[in-house]
């Protein structure tokens, strides 16, 4: 299956996997899809939709297993303050779906902020911009197809 997220990797010539599962609309966290794919929680990374009260909208990847600080963001963004963009309006901002959220190729570009930790690994997983199928890949790929900044923005939850 090719997405827009998909189709942006070809474009950099970045290899990647697709894994497909089961998707339970009423259940859509990250730790279930790391279950699903099996992949520790923490190599499953989700990708939040906030705004800062200066800088506007940002696109916030963490894994699976932590969850955002914001006052660490708002450090980063120079904000005074950060706060989750009601679910209402992801998909106005994006083009995605709760579930299918991904910072390559949505309605608009954002900026990006990446947790540090996502250098723990060989390969991350994220949604491949529809539900039920993630995008497995390098971090190093990942963070240039996306133009991220890497910083600590996530805490255990």
């Amino acid at each position: 299956m090719k997405t827009n997220a998909t189709r942006i990797l070809d474009g950099f010539g970045i290899a990647y996997t697709l894994r497909e599962y089961e998707v339970d609309p009423n259940d859509l966290t990250a730790e279930t899809v790391a279950a699903k794919i099996g992949m520790p929680p923490e190599q499953v990374f989700k990708t939040l939709v906030v705004r800062g009260d200066r800088g506007g909208v940002y696109l916030v990847v963490v894994p699976g297993s932590a969850e955002l600080d914001l006052k660490a963001l708002a450090r980063i963004t120079g904000d005074r303050k950060v706060e989750m963009v009601p679910l209402g309006e992801v998909q106005h901002l994006t083009g995605y779906i709760r579930g299918g959220v991904t910072a390559l190729g949505g309605k608009r570009d954002y900026p990006v902020f990446v947790d540090e930790t996502i250098d723990l690994f060989d390969t991350i997983a994220l949604s491949a911009g529809v539900r039920g199928t993630q995008m497995l890949l390098s971090p190093g790929d990942y963070l240039r197809a996306v133009n991220g900044t890497v910083g600590a923005i996530a805490r255990e939850k």
